[in-house]
């Protein structure tokens, strides 16, 4: 078993605080209604989004994925940091046991923030590089939808 990491980063205009709330913090009510083409519905299933929590991600249908679970492992909300574990889904999980991802908000000169995610694949064997790819698309994806949001509602998160 092996573990393969990859950082990506996603400049933005926004505040690094209204970006952690929309993404993070709150994003079980937010996305499902900005994105509901992709997303269906965000729910915890255990704890109230704290560290400890577990969350189900159902997708819309006729999508690639129908559902992922995560484990949030850590917050910290003074400094826009969330460590969380994707420990069950309806792909991939025939090659991989988990994918622990740690994003960050950095605040930038300009009032904006760069948003940075290190995802670590832990691997049973091979893992298909085409398949990580498009699950990284996915999430700057989602990231732009939340950007374009907040930009176009600048009171919200604020």
């Amino acid at each position: 078993m092996g573990v393969t990491t990859f950082t990506q980063e996603f400049p933005t205009l926004i505040a690094p605080s209204r970006m952690f709330k929309a993404l993070i913090v709150d994003s079980h009510n937010l996305i499902p209604k900005i994105a509901p083409q992709g997303i269906k519905s965000i729910k915890f299933v255990e704890g109230d989004g704290g560290a400890g929590s577990i969350k189900v991600t159902n997708f819309a249908e006729g999508g690639h994925l129908k559902i992922l679970k995560h484990k949030i492992d850590f917050l910290d909300t003074e400094n826009l940091v969330c460590k969380y574990t994707l420990i069950e889904g309806d792909v991939i999980f025939d090659k991989i046991e988990k994918v622990v991802y740690e994003v960050q908000f950095l605040a930038l000169s300009n009032g904006g923030c760069v948003c940075k995610m290190i995802s670590e694949y832990h691997a049973k064997g091979d893992i298909n590089e085409e398949d990580i790819k498009q699950g990284k698309e996915k999430a700057m994806g989602l990231y732009k939808v939340v950007e374009e949001f907040l930009l176009a509602n600048p009171d919200a998160y604020a």
